[in-house]
């Protein structure tokens, strides 16, 4: 049973938490990553028009799948940009003409609502042991709280005061402690007037339609790697974290309507959005509500934000950019510290399968990198396989069962 089952009606109380912790997400997803959106439309040579069309596409997109599924679902499906992916095309489009990288989108997405509506994702994830799948989200997250910390290094005021703010909070009121360092972070950056805002103005972006063009170079240099690192870097970690915090949500909706949303948005510029990972932790878990039943209201908020963004363009989106890295990376590690744990907990529970659990937590937090596919997939093939060795059952020697047939047949 899902733990997203509904509860009693729902309070103005409910709303604090997920409505924080959708906000955390989309700060942390625009402060830490979206850069390499704008660095990608610079490579490709973009105007500000199409640059501000393609935040226009993605936000709203993002935005509106995850309004869409949370409340349709009721459980938190936080939707997020391929940050992989955008890291992927900063290189790409130096080389492939912006036509024919539209038809590479469109290309991409087709696969992923064909992906979806097949069914054969969902039937992977549930072949995932639950002690790899938690191994693997704790691998994942172990960097961001590490940043946390590191912090101390660069700006060691601003992250002393989050991480000891935090402690104090977690001590006197835990359900407090996320809402608490995110005012007070905000109050100081303006105290010490960290944050310049002085020089934006709002203003209405505007999508504008891009003809797409097809080509078997882009077909092959755009859309397959595209497909291949959205499904790895982003689908399965994304379900993951789902699974980890006792959602269950078929991942077949998830892919096919997030799949469709990309289809429809790709003309206007958006790569591809997805369930995401390390921001959906932050919605998931304990921090953003005791009730599970009550998270998704996270997922809303989140989407909400995100089209809010998308309205008004590059304005919102340069808004959470302002913000100095330091405090983005503390708030982020911070929010996810529960997450962490509980799931290092449930990796190491099983005394059977705890070996394997921790070689995929180690695996995942490595980072590998090969081939142009990045870490959460190759922890996770590094972990399953070590669990079908420490685990999973081997065949029998053929000179063993010669013998036991031997054996049996002197006993006749």
């Amino acid at each position: 049973m899902s733990s997203s089952t509904p509860s009693s009606a729902i309070r103005f109380g409910d709303f604090v938490h997920p409505v924080v912790a959708g906000l955390i997400s989309v700060i942390v997803n625009y402060g830490g990553t979206f850069i390499l959106v704008f660095q990608a439309a610079s490579v490709a040579g973009l105007d500000p028009a199409l640059t501000a069309s393609w935040v226009w596409s993605i936000s709203i997109g993002v935005g509106v799948t995850g309004v869409l599924l949370s409340w349709m679902t009721r459980e938190p499906i936080i939707t997020a940009w391929s940050t992989p992916a955008a890291a992927f095309l900063v290189v790409a489009l130096a080389t492939t003409p912006y036509a024919e990288a539209v038809g590479a989108y469109l290309v991409s997405a087709a696969a992923f609502v064909a992906l979806g509506l097949s069914g054969w994702f969902e039937r992977v994830i549930r072949l995932i042991p639950p002690g790899v799948a938690a191994g693997l989200l704790a691998g994942i997250l172990l960097q961001f709280g590490i940043k946390a910390f590191g912090g101390m290094s660069i700006d060691p005021l601003l992250a002393g005061l989050l991480i000891v703010a935090y402690t104090v909070l977690k001590r006197f009121s835990a359900r407090y402690a996320v809402v608490g360092i995110l005012a007070l972070g905000l109050a100081f950056l303006l105290l010490q007037a960290r944050v310049d805002l002085s020089g934006l103005e709002l203003k209405l972006a505007a999508p504008v339609f891009t003809m797409p063009a097809f080509s078997l170079n882009a077909l092959l240099s755009v859309a397959l790697p595209l497909f291949l690192i959205t499904l790895t870097g982003q689908y399965m970690p994304g379900m993951l974290v789902l699974r980890n915090d006792g959602f269950r949500t078929s991942a077949n909706p998830i892919v096919a309507v997030t799949g469709l949303g990309s289809l429809l948005m790709a003309p206007f510029g958006s790569h591809a959005f997805n369930i995401a990972a390390i921001t959906a932790a932050i919605c998931t878990g304990r921090e953003a509500h005791e009730d599970p039943s009550r998270r998704w209201i996270a997922g809303v908020a989140a989407g909400v934000l995100y089209i809010l963004v998308g309205v008004f363009g590059v304005t919102l989106a340069a808004v959470f950019m302002a913000f100095p890295p330091t405090f983005i990376t503390t708030l982020a590690g911070l929010a996810l510290l529960g997450t962490i744990g509980g799931s290092l907990a449930s990796a190491l529970a099983d005394a059977r399968t705890r070996e394997a659990s921790l070689i995929t937590f180690l695996a995942a937090a490595a980072n590998i990198t090969m081939f142009g596919i990045g870490g959460a997939f190759w922890g996770l093939v590094v972990g399953l396989l070590a669990h079908a060795v420490l685990n999973g059952r081997l065949p029998r020697a053929p000179w063993r069962t010669l013998h036991a047939a031997i054996g049996k047949g002197e006993a006749n």
